[in-house]
Order: structure tokens, then sequence, then C-alpha cells
């Protein structure tokens, strides 16, 4: 048995969410605990609501929603995943999950469908990571994998903290951040955000596990100088040394594996002056592969790099890890029931690794767990130009809460 979602309501609802924080060039700018992510959470709560179903939000601002089952006994299935955006994101990016989620509890209610297992839905905290760090943080805190103090404590660059944020926009909730029982499954839908689905013509990805990802950063610390009369062979040149590194970071991938990849994201220099010969840069770097010896092996090779770099131009230098997460293999049962959703819906679907990190990454070392994805057109993602068909995404969407009905095992 199939039970299709709303296309028509669904579109909509996605649409009416990339109102809130949407942007001139049709992306969205939903930063975490921001005046608009405050704005779609209400709008979330409202819509939840509207099904009879009460809202509770836990001390990390993550929020919940459960449509209950038939047997008092039954473990929850978990649905969703996140609503607020990267810096002048796209609009698919984390709330298709969230509006597939809500749109599998509106049908289920529009065909009085009942489920053994209690189906919840949630909306976690700044999974992003794009104002506060580190990414997946709601749902790090929830699993336990960060410390809920510590969390509260970190900072955005103008200096304002989690915790005063959170309590800004309201909230900060009176449950505690933590599972307060036993979960059946975790389900996640979410957009590509790369170019294989697409590549190979499938309109849904059965997601088998998440890549491995590193994070660090080296700064160098080099004499600042007159760049006029200066001579090339006197200077000690903090940027260049970054440079070195940076073009390292692009060519290591290409000796490891065919799926590693390596980023340098940020560059901050000092005293980034047209006439002076910079002293002091910072840089991150990461690097990512469903292998986390390779994943290990790209860190080595960062570090040797840096090293070498300050050495050649004379300047000091330190390191630090920024976030470093394991690569996940998903559980069968919930791959299993991705997989007969998608084949029974007549779907054409391929199984496919994660190369981004996501709350279900997380929610795996906690209960079995599995994601959807569909495909993201030239798999762009985290820009404006982010772009998912709205027939992609109902197809997803439809296999979200067919797997998740799957699990939850419908009540005749």
């Amino acid at each position: 048995m199939t039970v299709p979602i709303d296309r028509d309501r669904f579109v909509a609802t996605m649409q009416e969410q990339a109102e809130i924080g949407g942007t001139e060039g049709g992306g969205l700018h939903r930063l975490a605990l921001s005046d608009e992510d405050r704005e779609v959470r209400d709008w979330l709560t409202d819509q939840l609501e509207d099904l009879g179903l009460t809202v509770r939000v836990d001390e990390f601002g993550n929020m919940f929603a459960r449509r209950e089952g038939t047997d008092p006994d039954a473990a929850p299935v978990l649905v969703g995943s996140h609503l607020d955006s990267q810096p002048y994101g796209g609009i698919y990016d984390g709330a298709l999950g969230v509006v597939g989620a809500l749109e599998l509890l509106r049908t289920l209610e529009d065909e009085d469908i009942r489920t053994e297992h209690p189906i919840e839905i949630v909306n976690w905290t700044n999974e992003e990571g794009s104002r506060f760090q580190p990414a997946m943080q709601g749902s790090g805190v929830w699993i336990g994998e960060h410390d809920l103090e510590e969390q509260y404590e970190t900072t955005d660059e103008d200096g304002n903290r989690f915790v005063d944020e959170l309590e800004r926009i309201g909230y900060r909730g009176d449950v505690p951040a933590e599972p307060q029982e036993e979960y059946e499954a975790a389900l996640e839908l979410h957009i590509e955000q790369g170019p294989y689905l697409e590549l190979d013509d499938k309109s849904v990805g059965v997601v088998t596990g998440v890549v491995g990802f590193y994070w660090g950063a080296t700064t160098f610390y080099g004499e600042a100088d007159h760049s006029g009369p200066t001579p090339m062979h006197y200077r000690n040149d903090a940027l260049v040394a970054a440079a070195d590194v940076i073009t390292q970071i692009r060519r290591i991938p290409s000796t490891l594996g065919e799926r590693t990849v390596g980023t340098v994201g940020y560059v901050d220099v000092e005293p980034n002056s047209i006439n002076i010969i910079p002293d002091e840069v910072t840089m991150t770097w990461g690097f990512r592969d469903p292998s986390d010896d390779v994943v290990e092996q790209a860190k080595e090779r960062a570090v040797a790099e840096s090293e070498m770099a300050a050495e050649r131009e004379g300047v000091d230098w330190e390191w630090e890890k920024r976030m470093r997460s394991e690569s996940v293999d998903f559980a069968d049962k919930c791959v299993d029931a991705v997989q007969g959703a998608a084949d029974d819906l007549g779907y054409d679907n391929e199984q496919i690794y994660s190369g981004a990190g996501h709350d279900a990454a997380h929610l795996s070392k906690f209960c079995d767990t599995s994601m959807v994805f569909a495909p993201s057109e030239d798999g762009k993602s985290h820009n404006e130009d982010e772009y998912t068909s709205w027939e992609d995404c109902y197809k997803g969407a439809n296999t979200l809460a067919n797997a998740a009905l799957r699990i939850a095992t419908p009540v005749e």
C-alpha cells in the first residue's frame, strides 16, 4: 500500500515557508536564532497546532510534535530536518525535510490513517553552523555529542551568545535537550547538494551513509612591513605561506580517492591593507571522504603542508582542530524502508552516500536512521541558485512519507 501526499498543498507550503527570510535573488537568508528564524518557528507551530498537535521545545530550541500511535508502548518514528539556512542560501536545504514531514502528518489526518508507532516531527536548531559553530548543533546536543552549557556559550561574529539569542527569540524551552525515551527510527529528507542523482538521471536517492569530515584551522605569524621599500628576500609574509597551503589543499584530494574533497572556506588577513605585508593570516580547511582513514590522511597532509610553508617563508605557525565527524553507515532496516517505498512508488532511484553532514548522522548514533535525497540541479547548494524541481521535491517527500509508514506500521 502506498499513500500519496497532496502535491499542490506540499508545493504551496514550500513556497510559503520560503517567503520567510526570502531574498531578492530567490534564495533564503534565515540564520539560526535570527528574527527570521523566530518567524518561521512561529509559522511551524501554527501549522502543527492546526493539526491538533502539541509543540514542545527543549532547552536548546529543538522543536517536536507527536501524532500518537495505537500502541502506547511502541517507540516513535522521528521525521524532520531543519529550517535555518546558510547566508543567502537556497529555499530547499533543510526546509524540504521539515515540510515533507509536516505533509506526512497532514496526509495521515486527511486519510484517517492510524499507525501503531507514534510519528514525531522535529525541527533541529542550527543545523547549518553558519552563525554559531559547530554545525548540526541542536541534534548534537540532543544525543549528547556536545555539552549543553558549552554550546550555550558559543558566539557569533558580533559576539552575541547563543543562549542570549535563543532567549531573545523566545525559543529556550523547558524540556531537557535529550531523548526522553527510545526511538524506533529516524528518517530525514534532504536535497542531495551534489550532482550524482542528476548525472545518473534518478529522481530519488536512497541514502546508505554519510561521509566523515574534519575541519581545522591554520594561523601563520609573519612580520608586517612596508610593501614598497622592503626587498623580497627580507620578507616574512604570512599570506604567502597561507597561499601555498591553499593550493595544496586543492590538490591533496586527487591523490587520495575519487570521493575525497578538500576546501579552504575562510581566510582572515591582518592588517589587510594594500600597502602592508600581511603579518597574521588564519585560514580554515576541511576534508571529507566515506573513509575515516582517508580523512585522517588528508588532515595529516594539511598539517605537514602548513609546516613546510611556514619554514619556506620564515614565519611561525600553529593549527587547531575545529570539528571532527566520523563516517556513518545507516541501518539496513531504514535503508530498506526507503528503498521499498521508492520502488513501490515507481520512482527511478539509486543508493547513494551523502557528501554533506546532516542531523541524521548524529541520530544514527542513537537509533536506526536513514535519509531520502532529492536531486540538486547542477549539484548546487548553499547559494541562491540552489534548485530542485517541484516534481523531484514531491517524489522525495512521497518517498519519505511512505518509508515512515513502513516503519510506523499502519493499522488496518
